[in-house]
């Protein structure tokens, strides 16, 4: 609900202050006195561009403040919160114009921007000029209006949260199958090198033993005459040494009574010939097991010839990498069947998602259906009421791919002169029949949704007498639980105010400034009786304003 409007330095307004009240609030005055200067500058609050040639002192900058309650209003605390605003009862919202033309926008008095600004202000007041058809020819205002009439308030929220899960679902799924596809690219080549390297079956360091192994073998004469003529040394030859070092123990252990130092001596001699008896026992197995044998050497060289080609196929340098290679391809190959295993759970979960969402969707639509025919009857007999009697509005659903609201693209259609030629009613709608559909829509919204600050400027365009005055009926059912701010022209409209508000030009020293003045009850009717019959009224237009406000 908006509070107050104060404007300072704004077109020919010097200093301004409008306190609204709660309900019906009726902004009268002559052309030109400056009411669509006081929309113009309710506009730059809203969000709208700021020019300086608006400034009426250029050596000061503009200042407009629109102070709303927003106690009631959950869309306004999700924006607050969502943006890091102070979430207060009252709201003050501030748009300056500096004398350079550079704008700055404030919610709260922290800085915004434009885009902050309209988003919140959309929230806030709804302003409906007479050539303003965006909202009424809009797909998503007149789905939340049917919508609202068909009571798919809760449905909607459950078929919301359903919708996204399944685009969710659905993207992850799109992921993983081209994650498959890019996998199935590789997959053969992959497998191949896999198949390869199972093939070759190395074991952890086997082309390092396999080296070592080769060495010996290509040496094994050489090593084997070595080994033997080493053995035959320690053991065979007319002297052994094994033997020598035996007959030099048994010297030694005679001369033990003649020197304590001799027995420690003798030990470590024969601890000599032990260990040599062990040396030379060792060569000789080692010797046994050292054969030439030209049929293995070609067995090694093959397989090392095959592992070097591996390692540098796969440009690592150990048995060991080539083994890492071989499980990363293990790897990949096994994510191609766990990807597949995973597409196949992901679609089963995408099927049921969409089943749900449909169903939910049908009777969305369904509700739709059923809500048409009323909705229609009754705006074509408030139409009637509004001065509209050749005009008829209808409604077209037509099914389409499952979208975030449903399966239905919605659109209003009108007819001003009952020619069955239906058009859209972006297209055909004039100003003032936009705005008067407008009201007579939102009037049977309005328990429905929670509406923001209802504008309306000039709404009755083209309307006098009995049109008027129920245009004026509607608005004041409509102020019962909405604020309401209009300008109008007609005496039966502005005698429905709960607040009557007049727009008029003064002389401020050298300047002409617009002004503006809660009427009290006696100055309503005179300006109401103005209305019916010039400025200076007859007693029966007293009389007959004075009944109409007592009406």
């Amino acid at each position: 609900m908006l509070l107050k409007l104060h404007i300072q330095n704004y077109a020919i307004i010097d200093d301004l202050v409008i306190d609204f009240s709660d309900n019906l609030n009726i902004i009268t005055g002559e052309t030109g006195a400056g009411k669509s200067i006081l929309m113009g500058a309710l506009g730059l609050i809203l969000g709208e561009r700021a020019d300086s040639s608006v400034l009426q002192q250029k050596e000061k900058k503009c200042v407009v403040e629109g102070y709303f309650n927003s106690e009631n209003k959950t869309a306004v605390k999700q924006f607050l919160i969502a943006n890091d605003l102070d979430a207060d009862e009252e709201l003050v919202i501030r748009r300056e114009i500096a004398v350079n033309g550079k704008s700055r926008a404030f919610i709260n008095d922290t800085p915004v921007n434009v885009n902050q600004l309209k988003a919140l202000s959309a929230a806030l007041v709804d302003l409906h000029q007479q050539f303003d058809t965006l909202e009424l020819g809009d797909a998503d205002f007149q789905r939340e209006v049917l919508d609202a009439l068909a009571d798919n308030g809760k449905l909607l929220q459950q078929y919301t949260t359903q919708f996204n899960q399944y685009t969710k679902t659905k993207k992850e799924l799109l992921e993983l199958q081209q994650q498959q596809t890019a996998a199935n690219t590789s997959y053969d080549y992959n497998k191949f090198l896999f198949d390869e390297l199972e093939e070759a079956n190395f074991k952890d360091n086997e082309l390092e033993e396999l080296d070592a192994e080769l060495k010996l073998l290509s040496n094994a004469e050489n090593i084997k005459q070595q080994l033997g003529s080493i053995y035959f040394e320690l053991k065979e030859s007319e002297q052994p040494i094994v033997q020598q070092l035996k007959a030099l123990n048994n010297r030694l252990h005679a001369l033990e009574q003649y020197h304590g130092s001799v027995e420690g001596l003798n030990k470590r001699l024969l601890s000599t010939q032990i260990e040599l008896q062990d040396i030379a026992d060792e060569l000789e197995q080692i010797n046994d097991s050292v054969q030439y044998s030209p049929d293995r050497i070609q067995e090694v060289n093959d397989k090392i010839s095959l592992g070097y080609k591996l390692l540098k196929k796969h440009a690592v340098n150990s048995t060991n990498e080539l083994l890492a290679v071989k499980e990363a391809l293990q790897e990949k190959l096994n994510d191609v069947l766990n990807i597949s295993e995973a597409i196949a759970q992901k679609e089963k979960l995408t099927a049921t998602l969409l089943q749900q969402c449909e169903q939910l969707a049908k009777t969305i639509s369904a509700n739709r259906h059923k809500a048409i025919k009323p909705f229609t009857e009754k705006v074509n007999g408030l139409l009637k009421q509004v001065g509209m009697p050749n005009a008829q509005i209808k409604i077209e659903l037509t099914a389409v791919e499952l979208n975030h609201s449903g399966s239905d693209a919605i659109e209003f259609l009108f007819d001003a002169n009952k020619s069955n030629r239906f058009e859209p009613l972006r297209k055909v709608a004039s100003g003032g029949e936009l705005s008067r559909l407008m009201l007579c829509i939102k009037s049977l919204v309005a328990q429905k949704l929670q509406l923001p600050t209802l504008i309306f400027d000039e709404i009755d365009t083209g309307i006098s007498g009995e049109a008027a005055k129920q245009v004026g009926n509607i608005m004041k059912e409509l102020s019962k639980g909405h604020q309401l701010i209009a300008i109008t022209h007609q005496p039966q409209i502005a005698a429905k105010a709960n607040a009557h508000y007049f727009v008029y030009k003064a002389i401020k020293g050298d300047k002409i400034i617009t002004s503006v003045k809660l009427l009290n009850n006696d100055e309503r009717i005179t300006a109401i009786a103005q209305m019916l019959s010039g400025e200076k009224p007859t007693a029966a237009a007293l009389q007959n304003a004075r009944e109409m406000v007592g009406n």
